[in-house]
């Protein structure tokens, strides 16, 4: 199992990448095998492409901008090629074209009004995450089809790759890499043996593939990326789209925090972190999937927090997101990072418990105590629900962002006064986190069925 940093960490836009970035690839994957199928067809008349969603996408799509992510990745647009653009004009001028060119000899005709529908029937089997994209000729011949499953941070998987991968990732084989853990167990024992730490032998490994140069380079434009995010939505007042009318907050604490500095806490700095991050993820603008948008705000929070009152280096960042990359391929490999598979400790926790494991080292931790500081962040949000309301990544979203980071800075805080040693190994709370997400019920993921989403009172 091998799942790179920069695929981990990518640089793209607002609010969901299960239900936004992961829609958009998966189209952009469609359109551009359309174009390639089709690029020395002659003809083909009266076309037109349909999109099925299934599962939590179906439920929460709307509030999550399912549909408009869909129109832009069949017009040939990216989450990350988007990410300094004007959204909301190019999303408006998107949505009025009613017509797709495949061919210079063929042209579909698609409205996301028309031709997306969201499904609440029975969700695929595979995924909670389904979509059906089909090329048709009327009056109903399907002329090529593909189902694709969004499976958490940006994602996605065809049926094919689904049923044949273990993440489920189209991955390389760890065995193809010096340091092959698949689980923290393996991790420790190959620190132990070859005394390097787990960010050095997650360097390594990287290195297979993409050259020391790149690499840090890639990082650099993550933090450069996660503090922009952070920089805008701290200077962003205004109420959030969706019509739920949330006020943004980050910049109002923000201001109290630097008109009287010494009575802020580091409490209050992680949540203004947080909260500015999601605020933005909310309004659909750029953000760093971390390892979704729905957590996108826990780890720059700390990230941030240690380079600015801390005093962290770029080096020190470079080994915080290595270590919180190992740690969050490991969660991901062995469980889940999606709210509509395992609920909100899929991303809050498995958000959480990488910054831990990320500050611990840092801060000069053992491999033991990274551990430990990744078990203490991840145990404590198990059981935790995705219920968000209306669909939109608002309420309960952007505040549990902010609690998100206050566990994992006091994990890494609580790890590094201990010795490494402690009852509950890392790998187990995976495997529990799993279990509890398997025997949630649905409504309680992603889908707006349960819990806080229903139970509100409009005025």
């Amino acid at each position: 199992m091998f799942i790179s940093v920069l695929d981990l960490f990518k640089i793209g836009i607002g609010p969901s990448s299960s239900h936004t970035m992961g829609p958009m690839l998966a189209a952009k994957h469609f359109i551009d095998n359309l174009k390639t199928t089709y690029a020395t067809t002659n003809h083909l008349s009266d076309t037109y492409i349909q999109v099925t969603l299934k599962g939590s996408l179906a439920h929460t799509g709307k509030g999550h901008a399912t549909d408009t992510a869909i129109a832009l990745g069949l017009h040939g647009y990216t989450a990350k090629g988007l990410a300094d653009c004007d959204i909301a004009s190019l999303i408006k001028q998107t949505m009025g074209l009613h017509q797709i060119v495949i061919s210079p000899a063929i042209t579909a005709l698609f409205s996301p009004v028309v031709n997306i529908d969201f499904s609440q029937k029975d969700a695929l089997p595979e995924h909670p995450n389904g979509m059906i994209f089909q090329f048709i000729q009327k009056p109903g011949h399907v002329l090529h089809t593909e189902t694709y499953f969004s499976i958490g941070g940006g994602f996605i998987s065809t049926q094919a790759e689904i049923k044949q991968v273990v993440a489920p990732l189209p991955i390389p084989l760890a065995q193809h890499h010096p340091f092959p853990f698949e689980s923290a167990q393996a991790m420790l024992k190959m620190s132990r043996e070859n005394h390097l730490t787990i960010a050095q032998m997650k360097l390594s490994n990287e290195c297979v593939q993409t050259s020391k140069t790149a690499l840090h380079q890639g990082l650099k434009n993550i933090i450069a990326a996660m503090q922009q995010c952070i920089a805008q939505g701290l200077a962003t007042s205004g109420i959030l789209p969706g019509g739920l009318q949330v006020e943004r907050r980050a910049q109002g604490l923000f201001q109290q925090l630097q008109e009287a500095p010494e009575k802020a806490n580091v409490n209050d700095w992680l949540c203004a972190y947080a909260m500015a991050v999601n605020e933005e993820n909310a309004a659909g603008h750029m953000v760093v999937t971390a390892p979704t948008n729905g957590a996108a705000g826990v780890i720059p929070a700390v990230l941030h927090n240690f380079l600015v009152h801390e005093g962290g280096t770029q080096a020190q960042a470079f080994e915080f997101l290595l270590t919180a990359a190992a740690i969050g391929g490991i969660i991901k490999h062995n469980s889940s990072i999606s709210g509509a598979e395992v609920g909100c400790q899929g991303e809050v926790g498995s958000a959480a418990a990488m910054a831990a494991a990320g500050l611990c080292a840092a801060r000069g931790g053992t491999s033991e105590q990274v551990e430990n500081a990744a078990e203490i962040a991840l145990e404590h949000h198990l059981g935790m629900t995705c219920d968000p309301v209306k669909g939109l990544v608002q309420i309960p979203c952007i505040e549990r962002n902010g609690f998100g980071a206050i566990k994992a800075h006091t994990a890494a805080t609580l790890a590094l006064r201990g010795s490494g040693n402690h009852f509950m190994p890392l790998d187990n709370c995976i495997a529990a986190m799993k279990q509890t997400g398997q025997e949630m019920s649905e409504k309680y993921k992603e889908t707006s069925l349960g819990g806080l989403a229903v139970n509100i009172t409009e005025c």
